[in-house]
């Protein structure tokens, strides 16, 4: 038996046979190190980069610690997004599933506020939302946490780049005192830590650092003139690793959105994520990016959080990050799961002292690199993958991912292979099909669905 297997901790038995159902093998630095005082009661400091296993820890921890016979909010998930809320909730209910009858409910901005309000008044166990909604329940009292055992900061780095340090301290003040706090982030700066001295009782801190750059991701920087030519060079990437799917960060919103647009005007598929778009309008980007309906996602730090893509092929720094570990942070979100990776920075000579502070962070000397040859931007820009149809019905109306599978299989109008990834929301769905069979999924998603008729059209822009 390894010392990093589950079943070395003391977890609840049923906690550690689910875990071997979905597949852990072992735990992660990360687990490894913060579950041992999680599990003890302690309150815990943990860093890592996305994708190093910290949702699982805590959500381990608050599982372990519930008492499911006692039907009141035990545990409180903040989180920066509410994409990565629904993530988060997604993943604790996975890992909840071999314990019975405990309810997971996301508070969430960009959502209807009536149906939150009747949810809670039916119970929950565990509440995970942004801070923004959670306060509002706060502020009306359709929310109470006397009774919270656990409060979870996911991401709070970002919660306080968007501005909701007084929110979180206004929310902790109505936490009792008695309560075990677990502070999950990518990078810590003084802000956090003094967060962490204000409202944390003698924590661990626990670091799993990043380091170097991952021998499963090539890093390339290439020197750039003026924003014209940074323009220009991340057409040139795009052309020259073609990507099914690459994301471009940026350090503005004004900047994510211009380059989104100049993408688009030049015929690739191109999307932008920022803090200032409708949530309508963000769920579509994140579905469309996701199913690889679109190649190219532009998106600040903040809203990418929470992204879920399985295998990102390109990672494009427009400009260098603010600090060298937003860069780590943003470098480690492709080459995962044992695939190659590529990461492009592009950098003036006014960002000589960020690329030095970069140098200095991961050990490194940078080598610049040619850029691609312009000729490549004579080539038509290559298609995405798939697109995705939208349907006007969902959860709310008992809409399910099989019976979309059914009606675009029925009559073998498309095959299951050619049905690609389904989301389903509160009041719409939507389904990736490759483009040649868009109009055939169309015609079969007209007719009747478990005998209702819902209206389904394509997503172009």
């Amino acid at each position: 038996m390894s010392h990093n297997d589950f079943s070395t901790l003391p977890l609840n038995d049923a906690l550690v046979a689910n875990l071997v159902g979905l597949g852990y093998q072992s735990m992660t630095a990360i687990q490894a190190q913060s579950l041992p005082p999680i599990l003890a009661g302690k309150d815990v400091i943990a860093q890592g980069k996305t994708g190093s296993g910290k949702t699982a820890a805590f959500g381990l921890g608050l599982l372990h610690h519930l008492d499911v016979k006692q039907f009141r909010i035990q545990a409180l998930v903040l989180c920066p997004t509410r994409e990565l809320a629904d993530q988060v909730a997604s993943e604790i209910r996975k890992l909840a599933r071999a314990i019975h009858n405990i309810k997971v409910l996301t508070l969430c901005g960009g959502m209807p506020f009536g149906p939150q309000v009747g949810s809670l008044e039916h119970g929950a166990h565990i509440i995970v939302g942004t801070p923004g909604r959670v306060d509002d329940h706060l502020r009306r009292g359709t929310l109470q946490l006397n009774h919270l055992r656990t409060l979870v900061l996911d991401e709070a780095d970002r919660m306080l780049d968007m501005g909701f340090s007084e929110v979180i301290d206004g929310i902790i003040q109505q936490t009792p005192a008695s309560r075990q706090t677990l502070m999950f982030s990518a990078t810590f700066p003084a802000e956090i830590e003094a967060i962490a001295r204000r409202v944390m009782q003698n924590p661990e801190r626990v670091e799993v650092k990043a380091g170097h750059t991952p021998l499963s991701i090539s890093q390339q920087f290439f020197l750039v003139a003026d924003d014209t030519q940074r323009r220009q060079a991340v057409q040139l990437l795009i052309q020259q690793y073609r990507p099914a799917s690459a994301v471009v960060f940026c350090n503005t919103k004004r900047e994510t959105q211009d380059l989104a647009q100049a993408l688009s005007s030049r015929g690739f598929s191109a999307l932008a994520l920022h803090g200032d778009l409708e949530q309508k309008d963000r769920d579509q980007a994140m579905v469309r990016f996701a199913n690889k309906s679109a190649t190219v996602l532009v998106a600040t730090d903040v809203a990418a959080r929470g992204l879920d893509v399985e295998a990102l092929d390109l990672v494009i720094n427009y400009h260098l990050a603010f600090e060298p570990e937003v860069h780590v942070h943003r470098v480690g979100r492709t080459g995962r799961a044992g695939n190659q990776g590529v990461a492009c920075t592009l950098f003036s000579a006014k960002e000589s002292h960020r690329l030095m502070a970069l140098e200095e962070k991961l050990g490194i000397e940078v080598a610049e690199s040619p850029l691609p040859d312009a000729e490549l931007l004579r080539q038509p820009p290559y298609s995405a993958e798939m697109v995705t149809v939208q349907i006007d019905g969902g959860k709310r109306q008992k809409l399910r991912p099989g019976d979309i599978v059914g009606a675009l299989t029925r009559d073998k109008a498309l095959e299951g292979d050619q049905v690609g990834k389904i989301q389903v929301f509160e009041d719409w769905a939507f389904v990736a099909v490759p483009p040649a069979k868009a109009q055939v999924a169309l015609k079969q998603l007209g007719h009747s669905i478990k005998g209702k008729r819902f209206r389904a059209r394509l997503i172009t822009s």
